[in-house]
């Protein structure tokens, strides 16, 4: 038997998720939650351990408990920092142990946040792929650093740049943590095949924006390269903007066969995007930049081998190339390489260490195993 002394039984302790921005285009609490289930389901995991407590703003007002989470939609109006005072004023009646602040944008707010709650309570801040302010909004980011018990970052050396930047005064206080996870699961790749009319194989997916950050077109002539030695490789691309469209429709027009080899898919649902995990083998990103990753974190959940950058957010998301295989960002013929690597490897095998890696890092439990941590330590 073990006994803790002089701390206070978790079970028995408030975890408050706050977020300052409002949407004022939801006006459904369900339609709401469903659209950010990625990020919901770690707080659902965390109420196995604390009482957990959701203040959200949409163009709602009233209280929702689903899934083990008490959801608060108050209506505090537009104007920022009288609804920032309510809603710190809200947290402050749950009488919280734990606030955790969604965005490190909000300096202004944590500081009247911390101000309002008083010293005992410990706050995180989650980062969401915002980067360090600048001039005056930078000065206020320094000085909430002052409040603050902790920052979550998806790898902790991004937050190497807030720290140069003397923003984070105490590397210590970076910790890192996967910002959200995926609903899908693994499925019957023939099913989805045939359901989507996939043919080919290996089967490729890209999935983000067609811009110079995901940089599609270095994956595009890469894909093009590899798939002349592997005539049945097919790279299906979906994106929901298109600034870099006709730059590769030239490209595949002026490749024999190119519009066959690369598939531009367009936009699709989030609700169809399961099947099309499901249907491909390898998951490709040419990201010079990410927070985290969703829609890879969601391709690994269904068994997609991933075919990454090598960049600070991919590297912890497989484990420093633990499975899959990385490549540095911006080169073609790197990633043909990769290409080649990764597809001579046994696919089950690779596919299982997927798998493991997603369920030990990047699932939900993991997530709230971490962030449990993280907040006993503080």
């Amino acid at each position: 038997m073990r006994l803790l002394l002089d701390a206070q039984d978790p079970t028995n302790m408030n975890f408050v998720s706050i977020t300052y921005t409002r949407k004022s285009d939801f006006d459904q609490p369900l339609a709401w939650l469903h659209r950010v289930r990625a990020y919901m389901g770690i707080l659902e995991a965390l109420s196995h351990t604390y009482s957990v407590i959701s203040i959200d703003r949409i163009n709602y007002q009233g209280d929702l408990f689903l899934n083990g989470v008490q959801h608060h939609f108050p209506d505090f109006g537009e104007g920022r920092l009288s609804a920032a005072l309510k809603l710190n004023r809200r947290a402050r009646r749950m009488t919280p142990d734990i606030v955790l602040v969604q965005g490190m944008i909000f300096p202004l707010q944590v500081i009247l946040l911390r101000m309002q709650l008083g010293r005992k309570v410990k706050i995180i801040v989650q980062n969401h792929a915002e980067r360090p302010g600048r001039r005056h909004h930078r000065l206020l980011q320094t000085i909430a650093d002052l409040f603050i018990d902790a920052y979550l970052f998806t790898a902790k050396e991004m937050g190497a740049d807030w720290v140069r930047k003397h923003i984070i005064r105490r590397p210590e206080k970076i910790r890192q943590v996967m910002e959200a996870s995926s609903v899908f699961s693994p499925g019957d790749s023939r099913t989805a095949r045939t359901r989507l009319g996939i043919t080919g194989g290996p089967v490729f997916l890209w999935v983000g924006r067609l811009n110079d950050n995901k940089d599609p077109l270095t994956v595009v002539k890469a894909f093009l390269s590899f798939a002349d030695r592997h005539s049945t490789a097919r790279l299906y691309m979906l994106f929901h903007t298109r600034e870099l469209q006709p730059d590769i429709e030239d490209i595949l027009d002026a490749m024999p066969g190119g519009r066959k080899k690369i598939v531009l898919v367009g936009e699709k649902a989030h609700t169809e995007m399961e099947d099309w995990y499901h249907a491909a083998d390898y998951i490709i990103s040419g990201s010079h930049y990410e927070g985290s990753g969703i829609a890879v974190c969601e391709a690994m959940s269904c068994g997609c081998i991933p075919v990454l950058t090598d960049i600070l957010s991919f590297r912890m998301m497989t484990g420093n190339g633990a499975c899959g295989v990385l490549y540095p960002a911006g080169n073609a013929g790197a990633l043909v390489l990769a290409l080649e690597q990764i597809t001579a490897e046994n696919s089950t095998i690779e596919r299982q260490k997927v798998l493991q890696q997603f369920h030990k890092e990047l699932s939900f439990a993991a997530i709230a195993d971490r962030i449990q941590a993280i907040a006993a330590s503080l």
